[in-house]
């Protein structure tokens, strides 16, 4: 019979942290925290099952679970010594969703559920607190009505800041119990007028309410965002827990706090996190008032006149210390902690691995690594390789002029430049329109996902270092001023008040998050240094890893960057890039419209210097390292003008008739380029331009050899092969442009020709174009687009509405299709050996650098991967985890 629900308590638990499938990240932490006889207020959790069950079946719960769901109330009730709507002894609960891997603020939580007009009365008999109690109530109705009723938040915000004002009162904290009853009617007779019904005062009727609110926030738009962009599976489905309230706004002696065992932005090993007294835990992410640091050196160096936790508390403190490094210890990761304190007794509420910076997650790790709770490799395996992103990318020159127009907390570290943006939707256009935008709020909420994912970065006014803003911006690597005071947003006027200027939508700004200032204007930034920390954890990976790491690169800078960030070579060198500047485009195009050989030939000699200049730079960069050049492999189209206007001004300087070079832009057009004259086709129809090729990286391998005094080993690739005999008759003249360089410079070359494998009869047929080739390089943007028989270019139009919809998981062109491309490029792989043992296998497509792709290379054993410049130190991480996850 299926267990719905899984009870925790009194150092008990029926799940553990490694039901984390079953019981979500918080439930299956709880039940571990509950093992290790922490101080965890009884609940229980209803599985993800529940939720699966929930969605397949309208809405509605397997049978057992009411009765189920009964049993674990009265476990909590045994254990506390309270009943749920008793007047007497009060029971009241949170629930709060847990999904498997951690969704901050993306679902629904309801706290101090059970209360109504006749238990508020029992809660303050009970306390002895009256003020509290009716908090408590006004906070359950607003919190309630929100997630569970439908009712916008800002109703209730509303009437409490209209009353606050009549009343003269600044704070929620200094409200009377009378003057809480007061707003509570005021908030009831909304709810009846807004709903047609009274808010529901039976706890039962609540606690079901609150179970299907859970479950349904699943499915709620910002959710389904953040699982998209974090590539969280929908099947995974939420946990619910429901769990025994503490409350941290029981007066003076009580307080809620977030805290993480480290640094989450820096990585240092310090204890980091806030706190408020008298508050419950929606107020210190909420951003409503101003929290205070925990530890007295964090006071300090913030510079606060608060007290800190540890001087306001110190046995809470002490005893939160000790809790803390347990729980890292026994996890061995840096762990996030939520805790009550009720009138000096500490509860935990939650542990997870925190999310953490770029350049957090690789301090934490080599430190850790170093302090032996994991070993290199482990720490290798805990940084994500596409948080690295996050280091490759500018920082703000030290000598650069900074105009400060504001200061708040440097929430996450980086910094941008961007126009400034008032709301989510307009970030998420003007992103779209390639425009780079600094998102502006009073306080971001889990409404402004997808407009913090399309910024550059992220700007409040409100909110702490544990705020939402915060935390989202770190775990999406995105530069974060929060709590930034002194601005003001007047979204009425769409504008940002600083330092008596006034910004509008589209002025530029700068915010730093490693420093928390904000900027204006553009200023200069500078590239990261790239050691230490991240020094150590790449020289784990490279010895950890199997596969090489090449680069995709024609230009001299990029070749540069590339090895500078760790390349072993060249994977693909696009030639036709080479052909667009000045001269080159002139020649080029001189060699397009030429009627004869001849005429081609003459014009290719213009060329030929100025490719062979191209190689021998490369060359002499990559110093030894393999070089992987593909002949020209775009229809010859793309290199004549477009427009009458262009027309008219390249045949001007070309010194031609506008109509010769029209009549022979019409000739070349075709209706599907893609699938037409390109690739080997041009070098079998046009020899001259793959044999001018040939000459230029063979004579530019013999001067690099010179020059360097040793053999330089130049990869040819010949691309879009479909066919034996197109291999075959490119290399002969590949072959036959060789000798004639070894006889004319008495210089022995090595080189290798190979092509790159893209179409589908390529792959199935690889074994007989094996006996040519010398080596395959996968080029996965063709061959996805061939296998499917989709337009890269034209599929994001639909695409993005097949993930929505939950036709396909992933875009192919960004993580590699496995059952399909990359069925392929295994049968390739393995007929290309088994025809030439010890074949040259990589892969250059826009998968060698996506971490999902590279554990697919490793499984089918290719022996490198090429990427752009800037994703070579993902690579190079992603391929040792590879290695390390297969053993």
């Amino acid at each position: 019979m299926t267990k719905w629900v899984y009870t925790f308590g009194d150092g008990a638990a029926e799940g553990r942290a490694s039901d984390k499938p079953l019981l979500g990240g918080k439930g299956a932490n709880l039940a571990e925290m509950c093992s290790l006889g922490l101080p965890v207020p009884p609940g229980f959790t209803i599985t993800s099952e529940v939720c699966n069950w929930f969605y397949a079946n309208d809405n509605s719960y397997p049978p057992s679970l009411t009765v189920d769901v009964d049993a674990a109330l009265g476990h909590i009730s045994r254990l506390t010594g309270r009943g749920f709507g008793d007047p007497d002894k009060l029971l009241l609960v949170s629930v709060r969703s847990g999904a498997r891997a951690s969704m901050p603020g993306m679902m629904d939580t309801v706290l101090n559920l059970g209360l109504n007009d006749e238990t508020v009365e029992a809660l303050a008999a009970d306390s002895g607190d009256e003020r509290f109690a009716y908090d408590s109530y006004r906070r359950f109705i607003q919190m309630y009505s929100n997630v569970v009723l439908g009712l916008d938040h800002e109703v209730f915000e509303e009437i409490l800041e209209d009353r606050k004002a009549r009343l003269g009162r600044e704070l929620d904290t200094e409200l009377t119990a009378a003057e809480w009853q007061e707003i509570i009617a005021l908030y009831k007779a909304r709810i009846e007028e807004e709903l047609g019904n009274p808010f529901p005062q039976d706890p039962k009727e609540q606690l079901w309410g609150a179970i299907g609110a859970v479950f349904s926030s699943w499915m709620n738009q910002r959710a389904i965002t953040y699982r998209r962009l974090h590539d969280i599976p929908e099947s995974w489905g939420t946990a619910v827990n429901v769990q025994a309230m503490v409350f941290g706004n029981m007066g003076e002696t009580s307080a809620t706090g977030v805290a993480f065992t480290r640094n989450p932005s820096t990585g240092e090993h310090a204890l980091y996190g806030e706190f408020l007294v008298n508050a419950q835990g929606e107020d210190v992410v909420a951003g409503i008032r101003t929290p205070q640091n925990i530890t007295e050196a964090a006071r300090i160096a913030a510079g606060s006149d608060k007290p800190s936790l540890e001087k306001l508390m110190p046995e809470a403190f002490d005893a939160f210390v000790t809790i803390s490094g347990r729980l890292e210890k026994h996890y061995r990761d840096m762990q996030d902690l939520e805790f009550t304190i009720e009138r000096g007794k500490l509860w935990m509420l939650q542990t997870r691995s925190g999310k953490r910076t770029a350049k957090a997650a690789l301090k934490i790790a080599v430190d850790m690594a170093r302090e032996g709770l994991i070993s290199t490799k482990e720490a290798v395996a805990r940084v994500d390789p596409a948080s690295l992103d996050q280091l490759l990318h500018p920082t703000i020159d030290p000598k650069a002029e900074r105009n400060v127009i504001g200061v708040g907390l440097p929430a996450s570290p980086g910094a941008a430049t961007g126009e400034i943006v008032f709301s989510s939707d307009e970030a998420e256009e003007l992103s779209g329109l390639g425009r780079k935008v600094i998102l502006v709020r009073v306080e971001t909420s889990p409404e402004d996902i997808h407009g913090m994912h399309a910024a550059e970065g992220i700007l409040t006014t409100r909110g702490g270092m544990t705020s939402h803003a915060a935390v989202v911006a770190r775990g999406m690597g995105k530069p974060c001023v929060s709590g930034a005071g002194s601005l003001r947003v007047d979204h009425r006027n769409g504008t940002l008040l600083a330092m008596g200027q006034t910004f509008k939508k589209g002025d530029i700004i700068t915010i730093d998050g490693s420093n928390g200032q904000v900027l204006k204007g553009a200023v200069a930034m500078l590239q990261p240094e790239l050691s230490g920390d991240f020094a150590a954890i790449m020289e784990w990976a490279d010895a950890a890893r199997r596969m090489k790491v090449r680069t995709n690169a024609e230009t001299p800078a990029d070749a540069r960057m590339a090895r500078s960030f760790g390349a072993e070579g060249i994977g693909l060198c696009r030639t036709e890039h080479m052909f667009f500047d000045g001269d080159r485009i002139t020649a080029m195009r001189e060699m397009i419209l030429a009627d004869t050989e001849k005429g081609r030939r003459g014009a290719l000699d213009k060329l030929l210097p100025m490719q062979r200049s191209d190689f021998l730079e490369l060359f002499e960069i990559m110093a030894g390292l393999p070089v992987t050049i593909r002949l020209l492999d775009p229809p010859l189209h793309e290199f004549l003008p477009k427009t009458e206007k262009e027309i008219a001004e390249v045949a001007q300087v070309m010194d031609v008739p506008a109509d010769r070079l029209r009549q022979r832009t019409d000739a070349l057009h075709e209706f599907n380029p893609m699938l037409g004259h390109r690739g080997c086709r041009l070098a079998v129809s046009y020899p001259e331009i793959a044999e001018m090729q040939a000459r230029a990286i063979f004579e530019a391998a013999v001067e690099a050899g010179r020059k360097a005094g040793e053999l330089v080993v130049p990869e040819i690739m010949v691309p879009l092969v479909s066919l034996k005999s197109e291999l075959d008759y490119v290399k002969a003249r590949i072959d036959q442009i060789a000798r004639n360089v070894m006889e004319e410079t008495n210089v022995h070359i090595d080189y290798l020709v190979g092509t790159m494998i893209e179409l589908p009869r390529a792959a199935v047929r690889a074994h007989v174009i094996a006996e040519t080739a010398e080596f395959f390089s996968f080029g996965t943007n063709d061959l996805t687009q061939t296998t499917f028989g989709i337009s890269r270019d034209d599929a994001s139009s639909f695409l993005e509405t097949y993930r929505k919809k939950g036709v396909i998981d992933q875009d192919p062109f960004v993580s590699i299709d496995v059952d399909g491309v990359g069925e392929l490029v295994r049968l390739a792989a393995d007929k290309g050996r088994a025809q030439r043992p010890g074949i040259k296998l990589g892969i250059c497509g826009e998968h060698g650098g996506d971490p999902a792709s590279i554990h697919f290379c490793e499984d089918v054993g290719l022996d490198y991967v090429s990427c752009s410049p800037f994703r070579v130190p993902i690579a190079r991480l992603a391929a040792a985890q590879a290695a390390i996850k297969k053993g």
